[in-house]
């Protein structure tokens, strides 16, 4: 753990520009840092304690980023499956790096098939697992959501960014946000890596009981695969995204029952699955021409 506090970090630079030259400054930049995440469970009336995995993250809301990711993995269903958690100065490698340990009620099936191999870069979602067979999704069909107002949908990234101040300083991180159906926002993370904000979004949703069955997920990035499946994996049920949404999103979504939107700007926005979500009375329909 950097001597440093906080998800912004200062570091001299020199700026070009032309008639000016060279001007020297400093520049803030989103922090990026490694943090091992520890499972402990009982086993046959043994103590077990594993490094999960070590993720590149932003500093701050570490619990959050734990059992999101471990919530995403299907080793965290709900608080009832954590009997305890918190930090640690050395892991259970004995590497002197920021460790969160996680301490679950149940031992999971087959360790070799949950646990990361490596390092997972900020920008990766399933770097190191070994397979993704037995990758959760959840279960849209007892959502609480009303019909959907497409004008409240388009507001939504813009409420996102008003609370992403790490993003308005350095410019270089990822907000993800939870929203009720109404335009409400309940809470928004940040990271320097967009998988990141997910699963601390989805973790504070957890600690706080949270119904994700009446929520919609915003990100301020594109929609990929891997965010996607964290989306079904709460049971989350529509996804709300500022960029493009990739080929395997749209088919994961489409079996899994989320509606997708991408290219969300004030005043419009693409859907891409399950459209019977939105408040569609005054829509007026044109067919795309061929």
């Amino acid at each position: 753990m950097s001597a440093e506090e906080g998800p912004v970090r200062e570091s001299p630079s020199l700026r070009w520009s032309a008639g000016e030259g060279l001007a020297s400054r400093r520049d803030q930049l989103i922090a990026e840092e490694p943090l091992a995440i520890e499972i402990a469970f009982e086993r046959q009336g043994r103590s077990v304690v594993r490094v999960w995995g070590v993720t590149m993250r932003t500093p701050g809301h570490d619990e959050e980023l734990a059992l999101g990711l471990l919530h995403a993995e299907g080793l965290v269903a709900g608080m009832d499956d954590v009997r305890g958690s918190g930090p640690r100065a050395v892991n259970a490698r004995g590497e002197k790096v920021a460790t969160w340990r996680v301490a679950l009620a149940r031992a999971p099936r087959d360790e070799g098939r949950v646990l990361r191999e490596g390092l997972a870069g900020a920008g990766c979602g399933l770097c190191g697992r070994p397979t993704l067979e037995g990758l959760p999704f959840g279960d849209r069909s007892a959502s609480a959501l009303p019909p959907l107002s497409c004008e409240k949908l388009a507001e939504l990234p813009e409420l996102l960014r008003g609370r992403q101040p790490a993003f308005a300083a350095t410019g270089g991180c990822h907000g993800a946000a939870l929203c009720g159906a109404d335009g409400s926002l309940r809470l928004a993370r940040e990271d320097v890596g967009r998988h990141n904000a997910v699963d601390k979004a989805v973790g504070a949703a957890l600690r706080q009981g949270l119904d994700f069955s009446e929520l919609i997920l915003v990100l301020s990035g594109r929609a990929g695969f891997e965010l996607v499946q964290k989306a079904a994996a709460a049971g989350l049920p529509a996804v709300i995204a500022v960029g493009a949404p990739s080929s395997a999103a749209v088919e994961l979504a489409q079996g899994a029952g989320l509606t997708l939107i991408g290219f969300a700007r004030p005043g419009r926005f693409n859907v891409y699955t399950h459209a019977g979500r939105l408040d569609l009375a005054d829509a007026r329909f044109r067919l795309a021409e061929a």
